[in-house]
């Protein structure tokens, strides 16, 4: 083996070897969250909260595609493999909240406690066919900048929510709205715009 074959050899070896050491570093983190991080204080508990945060956030780094600056990932919040998820700075993820591992979360990005976003509906088309045997389709979900998302609020899969709205408390949000909309209600329902 020459000299040249030999130093891409083991170039190639190094590559592959980092890759295999990043992924074990990933599923080590998320067995660490889901077994014990994500049952640590709420952020807002005095003294233990900021380190519950940051333990929190810490594995996030880790586990998502992209995790900005001041994240905060709160208590209970299930992200599946968190592998594709994007988050921006200054964004979080509220207590029992339930995100797709695919779904990306802009800057400035509130999210309150028990949201829940799909990311799966199933087939219904076909009425020939039971309806469980259709199968389902997978849609990615988009949270632009400065989105304010309350309590309880349900998203349907694929959902492009955009820059600044707010979404009230017991939304059912099943389809998007433009810019600085407020929206609330079950079906999601255009209230005003913020502009005005």
């Amino acid at each position: 083996m020459t000299l040249k074959k030999k130093a891409k050899s083991t170039y190639t070896s190094g590559i592959l070897l980092s890759i295999i050491t990043m992924i074990i570093f990933k599923y080590i983190a998320l067995i660490i969250y889901y077994s014990l991080a994500q049952y640590l204080p709420h952020s807002y508990t005095p003294i233990l909260g900021t380190i519950s945060k940051c333990v929190r956030t810490a594995l996030c780094k880790v586990i998502f595609k992209k995790c900005g600056n001041n994240v905060n990932i709160e208590r209970k919040a299930y992200f599946g493999t968190g592998k594709s998820i994007q988050i921006g700075n200054n964004s979080g993820l509220g207590s029992n909240c339930h995100v797709p591992d695919d779904t990306i979360i802009g800057d400035n990005v509130m999210m309150a406690d028990n949201c829940y976003i799909l990311s799966k509906n199933h087939n219904y088309s076909n009425i020939s066919i039971p309806m469980c045997q259709q199968g389902s389709v997978k849609k990615q979900t988009v949270i632009a900048d400065d989105v304010w998302i309350g309590r309880n609020v349900i998203m349907t899969p694929g959902r492009i929510v955009a820059k600044g709205t707010i979404i009230a408390a017991g939304t059912v949000l099943t389809k998007n709205f433009p810019e600085y909309s407020i929206v609330g209600g079950n079906p999601g329902k255009f209230i005003k715009s913020r502009k005005e």
